[in-house]
């Protein structure tokens, strides 16, 4: 059994499909000693190399994995920093074969639910627009809100990169100059929440990822740490992106799929009923203060 090289490296987590695909057009793989080409063929039993160096992968046998992460304000979302600054995969666990691959980006001042699989593949689809995947943030901001702004960010607003807007814009409390709100939007732009809130003359005080597609940011992980999605997490997730849902192996038991053993499960609040299914569904009167461990009131 044979597939195409670049996504057999994307679905054993080397990388997206589109990333792969940019490293063999400037020359960075090769295969059996010789410059990889776009379309190629693989099983797994050849001399990959990325960069000059072998990797090592198992044809077939990998089990796909997803991690729901609690990014922290301060972290990059990627693997070296010229500026030497924490990243996000520094506390993940460790793979045997492969590596974590990010779904999208988190700017260094946005906390919350990173996503991230050792499987390309399944990061491509999910980042890919024609998938219209539901992205959740709660969001703060301070300055006065009007509803012809609240009008205008729903119709859309001209950013230097295209017209953009947020399909649903949801009160959730809030007091004196800060207000919060949980905003749905389908692409992920670079700090495309910012720069639309910014664009009504307003700015954002506070900025957290809640919910990815059917994934939600648990209440009660803490920044730094991570969950991985069980069998029906994953099931629902590839539903998301398209992909056929599959009876993965027995689990290892949960506590050791969590950073952090003994925390609650409970889902991240939001104002929304139904936000999505399994996961995602919740409930609160405020986006979750991580100061306090409850909604902000």
């Amino acid at each position: 059994m044979s597939e195409r090289l670049q996504k057999f490296l994307a679905r054993v987590g080397f990388g997206s499909r589109r990333q792969i695909e940019d490293w063999i057009r400037q020359g960075r793989i090769t295969v059996n000693g010789v410059p990889a080409q776009l379309g190629l063929q693989v099983n797994g039993a050849e001399r990959i190399a990325i960069d000059g160096q072998l990797v090592q992968v198992r044809a077939f046998g990998q089990r796909r994995r997803v991690l729901a992460y609690y990014k922290p304000v301060g972290e990059v979302t990627s693997r070296r920093d010229d500026a030497e600054r924490p990243t996000v995969f520094e506390k993940l666990p460790r793979l045997g074969d492969g590596r974590w691959v990010a779904v999208g980006r988190l700017d260094l001042n946005t906390q919350g639910l990173l996503l991230l699989t050792n499987d390309g593949e399944l990061a491509n689809r999910l980042m890919h627009p024609s998938s219209q995947i539901e992205r959740e943030y709660a969001v703060r901001i301070l300055g006065e809100v009007t509803p012809a702004m609240l009008q205008q960010l729903r119709q859309g607003v001209a950013l230097e990169d295209g017209t953009a807007h947020f399909d649903e814009i949801i009160e959730a409390g809030g007091g004196g100059a800060n207000h919060w709100y949980h905003v749905i939007l389908r692409e992920g732009r670079n700090r495309e929440v910012r720069r639309l809130w910014e664009s009504q003359g307003v700015a954002v005080s506070r900025l957290i990822r809640v919910r990815y597609g059917p994934v939600a940011l648990r209440r009660g992980l803490h920044p730094g740490r991570w969950d991985e999605l069980d069998e029906a997490q994953m099931n629902e997730l590839l539903q998301a992106a398209g992909l056929p849902p599959k009876h993965a192996p027995a689990q290892p038991p949960s506590h050791s799929r969590r950073s952090d053993a003994h925390a609650p499960r409970a889902p991240w609040p939001s104002p929304r009923q139904g936000a999505g299914s399994g996961t995602a569904r919740g409930k609160g009167r405020g986006p979750f203060n991580p100061a306090r461990g409850r909604p902000a009131r």
